[in-house]
């Protein structure tokens, strides 16, 4: 049975739907007198991913876009908010059904050397998740993992060799093949890519984007390169400290950002030039941890911000079809020249 064989969820519905996702972590008290403080590492961040389609989630570190990916994967429990699958709200699931459940919706870690147990073979890897999930016996199984590793440019003699003795490359194909595995509908990756060398990224890229136009499989894919996610996605979601401030697809986002934090990472993509490769200025003083305090988060760091922007966080809202940003001044935003991505 292919991935295609599988009972498909609606096409008018969405696959994937994050409504009001938040996650607060508490950090340590300072003083036995005062209360522990919080950190508002999502703050209600609602997003849908449509059958075949792939969403993008960029931003800096501590935007809170891996706290995302471990709630979509169910690894944790939010604050408040739900992710629903195909209309199960897989955070409201008894553990063996969400067990069950896992068939639907696998990840890709960013680290193809950590990721990998190097004690096992490629086949016990592969098969790992769907023997998770039940009894299958032992012919039938390394068939399917010789199928899923052909799938992704490996060779059925691979399945008795260790991780060590692969590449990097090879070794986040691998882990590919493991998500595969199930014949899931829904691949969180997250920075799939990030430690691979340039050339090898292109390469993984390239096979993600065949296997989805092959099984139609949704990504959301966790990324801070934008131009992975150009390449990749059909839509893409900016996040800063916790919360979607732009959403829409690469062309929108690229070309007429309406946020002045997308336009700060557009500005602080390598730029070529004579004697060698700049940083544009932009991006270096962006990162910092959500508080939860009142007013728009970028504020401090915003040229255009005034007094209501301190005072009033701003909501997410159109500013064309099909594309949102959450800045007061967005229209400014965008009759600023736009700064063109460079891959």
């Amino acid at each position: 049975m292919t991935m295609l064989d599988q009972a498909s969820p609606s096409a008018e519905l969405p696959l994937l739907e994050v409504k009001d996702l938040a996650q607060r972590y508490t950090l340590p008290r300072e003083s036995m007198f005062k209360p522990a403080g919080q950190v508002h590492a999502l703050n209600g961040v609602t997003a849908q991913v449509m059958a075949g389609r792939s969403l993008g989630v960029v931003g800096e570190s501590g935007s809170g876009k891996s706290t995302f990916a471990r709630l979509v994967m169910a690894l944790e429990q939010p604050s408040s908010g739900s992710v629903s699958l195909m209309g199960r709200d897989l955070h409201r699931m008894p553990a063996d059904e969400l067990r069950r459940a896992r068939r639907d919706f696998q990840m890709v870690f960013q680290d193809p050397y950590g990721s990998l147990d190097p004690r096992q073979t490629v086949a016990r890897i592969v098969a790992e998740p769907l023997t998770a999930l039940g009894r299958m016996d032992r012919a039938s199984l390394r068939q399917r993992v010789a199928g899923v590793l052909r799938q992704v440019g490996l060779r059925d003699a691979d399945m008795d060799k260790f991780p060590h003795e692969f590449s990097g490359g090879q070794r986040q194909r691998i882990a590919i093949a493991r998500a595969l595995i199930t014949q899931p509908k829904l691949i969180v990756a997250d920075e799939p890519v990030s430690a691979l060398d340039v050339s090898v990224q292109a390469q993984v890229l390239n096979l993600l984007q065949d296997l989805q136009d092959q099984f139609g499989l949704s990504y959301i894919l966790i990324s801070h390169d934008l131009a992975v996610v150009d390449y990749l996605c059909d839509e893409i979601a900016v996040m800063y400290l916790g919360r979607i401030v732009e959403q829409g697809s690469p062309e929108d986002l690229f070309a007429h950002c309406a946020h002045p934090y997308t336009r700060a990472l557009l500005e602080a993509v390598p730029r070529a030039r004579a004697g060698g490769v700049r940083r544009r200025r932009g991006a270096q003083s962006i990162a910092s941890q959500s508080t939860g305090a009142t007013g728009c988060a970028y504020a401090s760091r915003c040229p255009l911000a005034d007094q209501h922007c301190r005072d009033t966080a701003p909501a997410l809202r159109s500013v064309g079809p099909a594309h949102r940003a959450a800045c007061h001044h967005a229209e400014a935003v965008m009759a600023l020249p736009q700064v063109a991505a460079e891959g």
